[in-house]
């Protein structure tokens, strides 16, 4: 009742506008990355060896991709951000110390 006389309006944000970008559960360049390095080995050196070993490294990766976006689905993109500012902000215990 009181939420009706405030005057409000209420608006719907859709939970896909705000979901991360995964693909099995892991970040979706990455995976599709690891994927595409895995095909290459297995048609470019045409083994069954190569077929297994890349086989094993996809699922391997994958299983490592899906545990980081468990933890942080925008992990990628905050690491690669803290590279690009790694110059700019020292890592210091004080914005004054002398480098």
């Amino acid at each position: 009742m009181a939420e009706s006389l405030t005057g409000l309006q209420r608006n719907l944000i859709h939970r896909a506008l705000s979901r991360s970008n995964l693909l099995m559960g892991a970040d979706r360049e990455l995976v599709l990355l690891t994927g595409l390095a895995a095909v290459i080995l297995i048609f470019v050196v045409l083994t069954i060896y190569s077929a297994i070993f890349g086989v094993a490294v996809w699922i391997l990766v994958v299983g490592v991709l899906r545990i980081m976006a468990k933890s942080d689905p925008l992990m990628r993109q905050v690491y690669i951000r803290h590279i690009s500012y790694r110059p700019t902000y020292k890592a210091t215990s004080s914005p004054w110390r002398r480098y």
